[in-house]
């Protein structure tokens, strides 16, 4: 049991890592001589690297949110695993933690759609970067993790 519960915390870690990575990194879309990613568009002109805000368009608010909110209800629910890993009754399930970590995978879902849909195409040939990607393998990975609390049970 107690290889399970470890199993299941360095999976939560590798989630939330994985997603303050996908948030934090400079590669969303990838091409040529420029990036993009959440915060800022950067391009390398002449020798320089010269990056600028990303646009206040109201779609990339909304990536921006909802990854941000992935990060918190992610963070939440290894708090409330700890938390419960401790409180909770012999026999109990991890049902508040679990609800937690499938809230920050339709987060960084939804995310990943509207950023997919509305991403801007400049005509440059630009493709997804390895951010865009993390994020789609922290959705089935946080997903994955919050049945397995729902399934899992405390033991002595």
């Amino acid at each position: 049991m107690l290889l399970i519960l470890l199993g299941v915390l360095v999976l939560h870690l590798i989630i939330l890592i994985l997603l303050i990575v996908s948030t934090a990194a400079s590669a969303w879309t990838v091409g040529g001589d420029s990036s993009t990613d959440l915060w800022y568009k950067c391009m390398t002109t002449n020798g320089g690297y010269h990056c600028r805000p990303a646009s206040n368009a109201d779609w990339i608010q909304a990536v921006q949110a909802l990854m941000i909110l992935s990060i918190l209800f992610c963070f939440f629910s290894l708090i409330a695993f700890l938390y419960q890993l401790f409180r909770l009754v012999k026999g109990g399930r991890f049902f508040f933690t679990a609800i937690f970590q499938i809230l920050a995978s339709v987060f960084v879902m939804c995310a990943a759609i509207i950023y997919t849909v509305m991403s801007p195409d400049d005509g440059s040939g630009a493709q997804f970067g390895y951010a865009y990607v993390l994020a789609w393998v922290a959705f089935p990975l946080c997903l994955v993790s919050g049945l397995i609390y729902i399934v899992l049970r405390k033991k002595e």
